[in-house]
């Protein structure tokens, strides 16, 4: 199938684990956006994170699962240029290359080629279809994955079958479009003020993480002078999400019930573990 992508990984023939152990079928969404709106009319350039998307994504390829990209819209996604670098892949440049050499194997950037299909194809062909759907980070989701209707179907239909939902560092404030109105949510915290009355959610109550305000603040600089309109610690913390951190830039993940959320790029590789668990079960 074009837009599916099964053990593309280059050199890597199925182990006898792949061969015999369930494969499973993992829908990776991604956001459209290539810039952040951010506070007084500002844009920050951004997309997804390399190591965010490339880790996990090779190593369920590695481990003979199929991976299907979807987006909102179904546009190509844009890898943010600030994750190109070796110090998200444990300072080896190797690692990276390898990994940079996948995604450009897999064409996911390439406007022409790429085989990501739109959220609408992935609920018309069916959610039954897939076993778990991860959610890389990097600013782009807060530009539209937590406003995202279609997601948020998606979202609500694997949560009622308990299906594995995994997302790291931005990532987990797409868990917002399970809300019926976000953009009413989030209208207050854009302006500075506190929501209104604790919306129902899905998630409530659950033990989560996502980047932290101090990391933010210590990687404000990034942003050229310019301010986000509110974080995702503050927004998921606001509509009833059990929130804790780690160490600034340490692995750090959490797992209750189906999801699986990473705190920042270095728990890239630490939730494709938790997410592998699962899907060998």
């Amino acid at each position: 199938m074009k837009n599916t992508i099964r053990n593309t990984t280059a050199g890597v023939v199925p182990g006898l684990a792949a061969l015999t152990a369930h494969a499973a079928n993992v829908l990776v969404v991604l956001s459209d956006e290539a810039q952040l709106q951010l506070r007084e009319q500002r844009r920050f350039d951004t997309g997804f994170y390399a190591n965010e998307l490339m880790q996990p994504v090779k190593r369920m390829l590695d481990a003979g699962h199929t991976v299907t990209f979807a987006t909102p819209l179904g546009k190509a996604p844009t890898v943010d240029r600030h994750s190109v670098d070796k110090m998200y892949f444990g300072n080896d440049e190797a690692s990276l290359q390898q990994h940079l050499a996948l995604l450009d194997k897999l064409q996911l950037t390439s406007v022409a080629n790429s085989p990501v299909i739109s959220l609408a194809r992935v609920e018309q062909g069916g959610y039954d279809r897939y076993d778990a759907v991860y959610i890389p980070g990097g600013h782009a989701p807060m530009q539209d994955l937590l406003y995202s209707a279609p997601l948020g179907r998606l979202l609500k239909a694997f949560h009622q079958q308990g299906k594995t939902t995994a997302l790291v560092c931005h990532g987990p404030i797409a868990l917002l479009s399970a809300l019926d109105q976000p953009q009413q949510f989030t209208r207050p915290l854009e302006a500075g003020a506190k929501p209104g009355k604790t919306p129902s959610w899905i998630y409530a109550g659950y033990d989560m993480t996502v980047i932290s305000n101090d990391e933010e603040e210590a990687a404000k600089r990034m942003l050229n002078g310019g301010v986000m309109k509110f974080t995702p610690q503050t927004a998921l913390q606001a509509v009833g999400g059990r929130y804790s951190s780690g160490a600034n830039w340490q692995p750090k993940v959490v797992v209750d019930r189906e999801l699986i959320t990473g705190q920042n790029p270095a728990s890239a590789n630490a939730v494709a573990d938790a997410l592998l668990v699962r899907l060998k079960r």
